[in-house]
């Protein structure tokens, strides 16, 4: 997919962050480096007459550092704190000066990493702070469907069940453009390799050097194209650890890294005590099929050949646009996955509180049978009260009604309004 500016596109999360601003001293953007952040927080922030500082700038970055409070204080009364991650003495300084005055919204923060995972952050703006979560582009943002949640539709199990047209080549072509949105700007397919090349490249000596202090910044690329190799499957350390030639506890602290950079994440696995012989690993999926893609060497063309890894990168895709738009929502959704002994299998699980739960199954291909729904009937039967629907998406043209509560239905329909009723 292609768009002509990526700062035009409207972005889901900014109603989150405006009404966050409203009432809450400190909003806190965070999720991977060129998804959007400084975009969002300027576009919000203009309309107020915030203004703007980034410590990618070293200057401002040793200022702050060399006399956090002095640094604080000279602040304007409304902010924005660019990439704040680099400058952790100013986490008890920002706490200080709102704890004199907490006007709402007075901070807007940004962040590259996971700042709930540093030491001192969580602690300081406790009760202080609004998180708005931000990732690259959804299906829904590039299209421009601001109408359409397909998570919320799950679970008012509003379908329109008809006829529609297949993805075909479309949905690998999505695959590996991503969500980046500097990305989708681009005229030519060609370029997209060396831009996330250069990501990741600029990532290592920005973040990874800097903040964990690793000595082996070539090793990081390596452990991060394993793991796109794995996207949707069980976590397995060891094949990773043995594959590189490196020490198990070492792969371990790189991926708990690209887990706290936001270019993996582990789906964990739902619990029920209904349900028996759980397998208790999580699975792994990439934070976005664009850097798997590239990291892969594999382009549209090659990944439908790739009929495994297309499968794979395909089941990823579906779960990182669910969850791109459940992150534009108030409401407490959690994603899991499930998967027994016995070879009984949900791909994503979507809790809503403690009462009402979706399953979603994935295939790539555009036919389906009636075992394919084995899993969703299986969770349905053993969680009668709870689940509200099952859907199986794939490539097909169908969306249908395959017994009580069960639908089939096409990939598209994740992002097309007109899909839902």
């Amino acid at each position: 997919m292609k768009v002509s500016d990526s700062n035009m596109i409207p972005r889901a999360s900014e109603f989150l962050l405006a009404e966050a601003l409203e009432d809450t001293p400190i909003v806190l953007i965070q999720g991977p480096r060129q998804c959007g952040k400084t975009t969002l927080a300027k576009k919000v922030g203009q309309l107020r007459d915030y203004s703007y500082f980034t410590f990618d700038d070293e200057d401002t970055r040793q200022y702050a550092e060399d006399d956090p409070r002095g640094f604080v204080d000279n602040l304007p009364s409304h902010t924005i704190l660019d990439e704040v991650q680099y400058v952790p003495k100013l986490y008890r300084a920002i706490k200080v000066s709102v704890d004199e005055n907490r006007l709402p919204g007075r901070f807007i923060l940004t962040g590259s990493t996971n700042l709930l995972h540093v030491q001192g952050f969580a602690d300081a703006f406790v009760g202080r702070m609004q998180i708005v979560h931000l990732h690259p582009l959804s299906q829904q943002e590039i299209e421009q469907n601001g109408s359409a949640n397909f998570v919320e539709n799950l679970f008012s199990e509003t379908f329109k069940t008809g006829r529609y047209e297949r993805l075909k080549s479309n949905l690998s072509e999505r695959i590996v453009s991503g969500g980046y949105p500097e990305v989708l700007t681009r005229i030519s397919d060609r370029t997209h390799l060396p831009w996330y090349q250069s990501y990741v490249e600029s990532l290592v000596q920005k973040d990874v050097v800097k903040l964990a202090k690793i000595q082996s910044s070539e090793t990081f690329p390596q452990i991060l194209a394993a793991a796109a190799s794995l996207s949707s499957q069980l976590l397995n350390v060891s094949f990773i650890a043995k594959k590189l030639k490196m020490n198990h506890h070492t792969v371990r602290n790189y991926l708990t890294l690209l887990e706290r950079q936001f270019l993996i994440e582990r789906l964990p696995v739902w619990y029920n005590n209904q349900l028996k012989r759980l397998i208790k690993t999580p699975k792994i999926h990439i934070g976005d099929t664009g850097i798997a893609s590239s990291l892969l060497r594999t382009n549209a063309q090659s990944l439908r050949k790739n009929r495994s890894l297309y499968g794979q990168l395909v089941e990823s895709f579906v779960l990182q646009e669910l969850k791109r738009q459940a992150s534009c929502s108030y409401e407490p959704y959690k994603f899991y996955h499930l998967r027994d002994q016995d070879g009984f299998e949900v791909d994503i699980i979507i809790e809503l509180g403690a009462f009402e739960l979706v399953g979603i199954e994935v295939k790539s291909g555009a036919s389906i049978d009636r075992s394919d729904f084995k899993g969703l009937r299986k969770l349905r039967d053993s969680q009668e009260d709870r689940f509200k629907c099952g859907v199986l998406f794939y490539d097909g043209e169908f969306c249908r009604k395959y017994g009580d509560r069960i639908y089939s239905a096409p990939i598209r329909m994740l992002w097309e309004s007109e899909s839902i009723r």
